[in-house]
């Protein structure tokens, strides 16, 4: 428990498992209980049906459309969900956010798709990976724009609040948008390799209705490795040197506390 004791007839290890429950469902910032859709922890079942759909519906535009679409919606909560809770975001700019990213995905995949009609198979298989990283880049942004412009609180190993930082809160945005893009590049590169390849099998034409279902298992391997992996390859807590900081910012940490404060803390996010 926070006092730092172990509660009677309890043992570490419970409540460790505990505190593990505890931080995937609660946000770090806030302490409101998260929704289930926009929690990491639903990104295995959520992401695995996503990505089989949008790996198997990929030939005709109206497809393509569907499921990028139904996809940013999903991702849209995912971010406003796990964002850093300090900077507030308007409902307009939600809204703004939701349609560029949304946006940029559809004009990314209808593009290529159109442009990969005579392409090899394979390169239209790959089209879904394209546009997701596209709106990565373009929704996580724009969902966090209030970060970028006011910056994010930042605070000493202790947790005492130094100051707000837009360079913090761009290092951060940045790793977020990373993790997520190398979270679906296996599945959504390799998967398509593998499928292009099983597809010409006799017994795999024979039951092209399972090909979907299949799509959908198999994601779900891969993002079962992919989530943690991708999450864990930032901290969620990180850390900026003092001499990257704003001057003004850095001035007022260095005139309050000296050179005791070499790093400021924030939460990145996921």
């Amino acid at each position: 428990c926070r006092a730092g004791l172990v509660p009677p007839g309890s043992s570490r290890e419970q409540l460790l498992y505990a505190k593990k429950l505890y931080d995937s469902a609660f946000h770090p910032d806030s302490g409101e209980k998260m929704n289930l859709i926009g929690r990491m922890s639903f990104q295995v079942p959520g992401g695995m049906a996503l990505t089989g759909c949008m790996l198997q519906f990929y030939r005709t535009v109206p497809a393509v459309v569907f499921w990028q679409w139904v996809n940013q919606s999903f991702n849209a909560i995912v971010n406003y969900t796990n964002r850093n809770a300090a900077s507030p975001i308007s409902l307009r700019q939600i809204g703004v956010a939701y349609v560029m990213a949304t946006g940029t995905a559809l004009a990314t995949a209808v593009g290529l798709n159109l442009y990969t009609k005579r392409a090899p198979p394979l390169l239209a298989r790959w089209v879904p990976f394209a546009a997701v990283a596209a709106a990565n880049c373009v929704n996580i942004p724009m969902m966090r724009q209030q970060e970028i412009i006011n910056g994010v609180t930042v605070t000493d190993e202790d947790n005492n609040e130094l100051g707000c930082s837009r360079r913090a809160a761009a290092k951060g945005i940045a790793q977020v948008v990373v993790s997520r893009i190398t979270m679906a590049a296996p599945g959504m590169i390799i998967l398509p390799i593998i499928m292009e390849r099983l597809e010409k099998f006799p017994f795999m034409q024979r039951i092209r209705v399972l090909h979907g279902p299949l799509q959908v298992l198999l994601c779900g391997g891969f993002l079962l490795f992919m989530v943690p992996a991708a999450c864990a390859l930032f901290p969620q807590r990180c850390s900026l040197a003092l001499a990257d900081l704003e001057l003004e910012l850095r001035d007022s940490i260095v005139a309050k506390h000296g050179d005791k404060v070499p790093y400021v803390y924030f939460n990145k996010g996921l």
